[in-house]
């Protein structure tokens, strides 16, 4: 199988289904931007400080593809078999939120990004996961997604939020708390 197909150089791409739409279709944006999120997460997992989460991290990019997968189908098209997301899947990140968080002091405050690269990183995963579950939600506003995959990123987020303080943590950097001028 060829990388290049040129099917797309008029600007527009195929779903799984076979239904041609362009390449700037907020469903082709939302794929996308889980894709850019796969490659942070693999950033974030290539971090020394994640090797005990290394295998964490894999299942989360393997739940990735999944998420890609389902954005990619074509709507309505009950022919293409596409992997499933299992609300077991928003339980699994929720697990590994609460182990973390056993071992975190509570928070008193918003934290600013950053404190060591390894942390920045895993915090611009985070970001990225934000704007892909806005860009899933607003693809939802017209055309139905299954809601398992709004709430997976929405857990993914939180948990790559605890998991740059459990980094903190472990890498001795300092959390910067936010202190609002008034």
């Amino acid at each position: 199988m060829k990388v290049y197909t040129k099917t797309g150089d008029k600007g527009t791409t195929a779903l799984f289904g076979g239904a041609r739409v362009s390449k700037s279709h907020e469903r082709i944006d939302a794929y996308g931007t889980i894709d850019e999120l796969n490659s942070y997460i693999g950033l974030v997992r290539d971090q020394e400080v994640n090797a005990v989460r290394k295998d964490v991290l894999v299942e989360v990019q393997d739940r990735l593809f999944t998420v890609g997968s389902i954005l990619a189908t074509e709507p309505g098209n009950a022919k293409v078999k596409v992997p499933k997301l299992q609300y077991a899947d928003i339980e699994f990140l929720e697990n590994e939120i609460d182990k973390m968080e056993d071992e975190l002091p509570p928070m008193k405050s918003f934290v600013l990004p950053g404190g060591h690269a390894s942390v920045s990183f895993c915090h611009v995963a985070r970001c990225v996961c934000r704007r892909a579950e806005r860009l899933v939600v607003a693809l939802n506003d017209h055309e139905t997604v299954d809601a398992t995959v709004i709430q997976y990123l929405n857990r993914l987020s939180d948990y790559l939020f605890v998991l740059s303080r459990k980094m903190s943590k472990e890498l001795n950097a300092e959390e910067t708390p936010w202190k609002p001028r008034m």
